[in-house]
């Protein structure tokens, strides 16, 4: 764990005083976690992006103030603010009404109840809308860089610009765009805007995975309709130094990237070999865990999936140490904590009006706890083993389904077609 963890972690722990002098001393603390001694970061993202960038500390707002601590590694990125436990749908104000408009947030949380119920499965895993959601979340964030100035980012435009979808790193995000239209049809009478909906979507669908960290998560984005600029996304086969050069330009450094790529570890992949659809990137899909971080450095059963980029870029000298720390003791708090932080910081990629943002973490659903247990782990453990395509059992986990629930009617077939052992 690096020593801006700790750092936060004792920060988070004590009250936030502003105070004169406090940018001298956050510039002090910084430099004594440049542990070689060479004058640089070492890895974390810590630079300030959008309107915060050029704004005088005296001119930002509390949600201004918060958002720049995140960005240099201070306060805490997850939170468990919340509505009260009686405040479920029936005891909100009513949708449309004054009560509820007077509340930013409570638009939210009527979303945030219909995306839960659409992100979680059978078997308590998320599904592949909710994945997908994560995905969509990057995909519009990911088109901004340093150079392009107020064009792309987290504005929306992955689904309000048609052209966007049409290219090839945008394969497979189909259904998601057309659920979230569904959605946005529903609620943009409330004044709730594209960009807002799909980044609060990617931070519902992680809480909602089992062992997701609940992020701090605003709303208030502006919407655009103007294309992103091409060739700002990550390819699976991308080298080392491509893909870290990427990532900086975007403000994210070499830790953060060993963060967010750990999103994979819920996914199944259909396009980057077809042949293999359905298999996922560790030998746990639908589950928030670091199980993508140990079987990425190490042994995976045999179904799983790793992407030639995630394996070139767990084996630089820039990120294999957060890779190993990720997968070694305390690594799914350290995950957590981390890809909560540099996910904020995606999020807000090409944003101008940060200081303008509302913070509504108090709409998304709880975490779902320290632990889980899948129900078919038995069973999913067997088809780990093996590399026969089974699309039944594939499509069942992509919908967060409990395998357990249909292994009888398939068992004759898997064993006549595929010689399949249990």
């Amino acid at each position: 764990m690096r020593v801006s963890t700790f750092l936060t972690a004792a920060l988070a722990a004590t009250p936030i005083i502003a105070y004169p002098g406090m940018k001298n001393t956050f510039a002090e603390i910084r430099s004594r976690a440049d542990v070689d001694g060479n004058g640089a970061d070492d890895g974390d993202s810590n630079e300030v992006i959008g309107d915060l960038a050029t704004l005088d500390d005296s001119k930002l707002t509390t949600v201004g103030k918060s958002v720049k601590q995140l960005l240099t590694g201070f306060d805490n990125p997850e939170s468990d603010e919340a509505y009260s436990t009686s405040a479920r749908s029936s005891n909100l104000a009513p949708k449309g009404s004054a009560a509820c408009a007077a509340d930013t947030c409570c638009i939210w949380k009527y979303i945030a109840n219909d995306l839960q119920a659409v992100f979680r499965g059978s078997s308590g895993r998320c599904t592949d809308f909710a994945r997908a959601a994560v995905r969509l979340g990057f995909h519009d964030a990911g088109g901004w860089s340093k150079g392009t100035g107020n064009l792309g980012g987290a504005d929306g435009s992955i689904i309000l610009a048609a052209e966007e979808m049409t290219r090839a790193e945008n394969l497979g995000l189909g259904e998601i765009v057309a659920q979230t239209k569904v959605w946005y049809d529903q609620y943009k009478q409330y004044g709730i805007g594209m960009a807002d909906l799909i980044q609060f979507s990617a931070t519902v669908a992680t809480v909602v995975c089992p062992l997701g960290p609940r992020i701090r998560t605003y709303v208030g984005r502006k919407d655009s309709s103007v294309p992103a600029p091409m060739n700002l996304l990550p390819p699976v086969t991308g080298s080392a130094d491509f893909l870290i050069e990427l990532f900086e330009n975007k403000t994210i450094k070499p830790h953060g990237l060993t963060a967010l790529i750990g999103a994979h570890t819920t996914s199944q992949q259909r396009f980057v070999d077809p042949s293999r659809a359905g298999d996922p990137q560790d030998s746990t899909p639908g589950v928030w865990d670091v199980k993508f971080y140990k079987e990425t450095l190490g042994f995976a059963p045999a179904r799983v999936f790793k992407f030639a980029s995630d394996i070139v870029l767990s084996k630089d000298s820039r990120m294999s140490a957060e890779f190993q720390a990720f997968a070694g003791p305390g690594g799914q708090s350290h995950w957590n904590g981390d890809y909560a932080r540099e996910y904020i910081r995606l999020s807000l990629l090409g944003v101008f009006n940060i200081n303008d943002l509302t913070e509504c973490t108090k709409a998304l659903p709880p975490r779902t706890g320290s632990t889980f247990n899948a129900p078919d782990q038995a069973v999913l453990d067997k088809w780990l083993a093996t590399k026969d395509r089974i699309d039944k059992i594939a499509d069942q986990l992509r919908n967060g389904g409990d395998i357990n629930s249909m292994i009888n009617s398939v068992m004759s077939w898997l064993k006549g077609v595929f010689h399949f052992r249990w």
